[in-house]
Formats: C-alpha cells, structure tokens, sequence
C-alpha cells in the first residue's frame, strides 16, 4: 500500500489534497441525499415554478415546482452508485484475468487478450448502448452493462503489469521458497501494482461517470421522475433561456466530481514503489 501512503503523507501532493477536499464534499452531501433532502424530489409544486437560487431552493426550481437541490442530490447518489459499481464489476474481473494472463502467458493469454482487442475495438458507449438495446434498459442493467465492457480496460493494463514483475527477485525468491502462484500473485505481486490500478480505478470512474449521465441523458437509466444526473440534464435542456442555473448546477455537480476523483488519481500517480516480500 506504499502508493496510497505516500499519496497521504506527502503534504506537498497539492492535487490529491485537492482531490480529497471536492471529492469528501460531494461524497458528504451524496450520502446526506440518500437519507434526507430538503424537499421530496419528486413531489409536484413544492416550490414556484422555475424560480431562480434563493435560500429556500439553493438550486432553484424546475417547471413543476421541484427543487432542484434536492434532485440533484438524489440524481448524484444513483450516478455514483453506477459508477462505483461499474468500477468494481471492471476492475475486480478485469485485474483477475490480467494478473492470470500476465503471469501464466500461453495459449490462454494469447486467446483472452485478442478477445479484449475485439472488445476494446468498439466505441465503449456503442457496444454499451448495443446491450441495453438486448438486455433492457434501467439503472442496475447499465451498472451490469458497463461494468462488463469495462472489464478488457483494466485486463490489459493489470496483465502488464503483472508480466512486468514475474521474472522479479522478490517473485523469484517467493518461489524458491515454495509460495503458490495464489499466494504470488496477490501477496507479492498484487500490492507493487497498484500505482497503476489505482489511477487507472478512478479514470474508470470519471468515465463511467459521463457514460452513465450519456445514458441517462438519453432515458436509458432509470424513468422519471427518479432522478439521475443526465436525465437532470435532459430535462434542463429545453429551459436553458428560462433555467439557466438547471443545466449550470447540475452540470457543476458532474464537473466537480470529475475533476475531484481526476485529482485524486493524478495525486496517486507520483506515488511509486515496490515492496518486497
């Protein structure tokens, strides 16, 4: 764990600091979202029709009278909850095939890696669209969906890894001391990748971010009147001239947790090392 440690420690790593600081905001509000919001999100005339920021309605209200805060909140939680979700089916399946394949090579690794270059040959948000359009469309089958088209991504970066270090001294003397390729693989070898897994974890997540507010945004994840990010957006694009602050807040909400979860990922990249068994 040298690369999360060193990326802690180091008080001059200003962009993970900064990460940190956005990210814990938003994550702060995203969980007070999934307990309690100012107003119901769903509920009609709660509020004057598209009225603009006040102290009542921080982001304002929507043509029926919503607060936006409060959807906003809402949608937020379910586009994380995507995200995060997609990030781990990926990242766990695909680390599992790559630190295989990285290590063992043959036959079995020539065959998986060329089945990930038919994948990755596809525009991700494409073929993701191509298996809704089989399997239905809602929040848990686009969550299903991405996480398994992101599954070649994070293979073909651990399997590279992974090949990097397997000739290593430390590999070779955890042999020579009889510790199974198991324990190889995910004692020694595992924790001297994750300056490349954990930066490549939340490129994921930025990522699924925007193709979950994609599809969203297309009505593709979840129906009204639940709330997600893009389908916020969606809704806010035909009162930009009366709305404006929809679109902007909403929009803000999506940059900000891009660019905070980007930090942090930029902040763990100056943090490399390996640690010897």
């Amino acid at each position: 764990m040298k690369t999360l440690k060193k990326a802690v420690l180091d008080h001059r790593n200003g962009c993970f600091l900064a990460g940190c600081i956005i990210t814990g905001i938003l994550l702060a509000l995203i969980l007070l979202g999934a307990v309690w919001t100012p107003y119901d999100p769903t509920a009609m005339m709660t509020g004057p029709k598209l009225d603009g920021p006040s102290f009542a309605h921080l982001f304002g209200t929507d043509n029926f009278g919503r607060d936006i805060f409060s959807r906003v909140l809402k949608g937020a939680g379910a586009t994380a909850l995507v995200a995060v979700g997609t990030v781990v089916i990926g990242a766990v399946c695909g680390t599992l095939i790559g630190a295989l394949t990285g290590y063992f090579g043959g036959a079995v690794d020539e065959l998986l890696m060329r089945f990930n270059d038919t994948i990755t040959a596809f525009p991700s948000i494409l073929l993701a669209l191509v298996c809704i359009t089989v399997f239905g469309s809602g929040k848990y089958q686009v969550l299903l969906v991405l996480g398994i088209v992101f599954i070649p991504s994070f293979a073909r970066i651990a399997r590279t890894a992974f090949s990097s270090l397997r000739d290593a001294n430390f590999v070779q003397s955890a042999r020579l001391m009889g510790a199974t390729p198991a324990r190889i693989l995910f004692v020694h070898i595992l924790p001297n990748t994750l300056h490349v897994l954990l930066p490549a974890a939340t490129i994921g997540f930025n990522n699924a971010v925007l193709a979950e507010a994609s599809m969203s945004f297309l009505g593709l994840c979840g129906q009204p009147p639940d709330a997600s990010l893009g389908a916020l957006l969606s809704e806010a694009q035909g009162m930009m001239a009366s709305a404006p602050w929809y679109a902007l807040c909403t929009g803000g909400v999506i940059v900000g947790l891009i660019f905070g979860v980007g930090l942090i990922g930029e902040g763990l990249q100056g943090g490399k090392g390996e640690r010897n068994a």
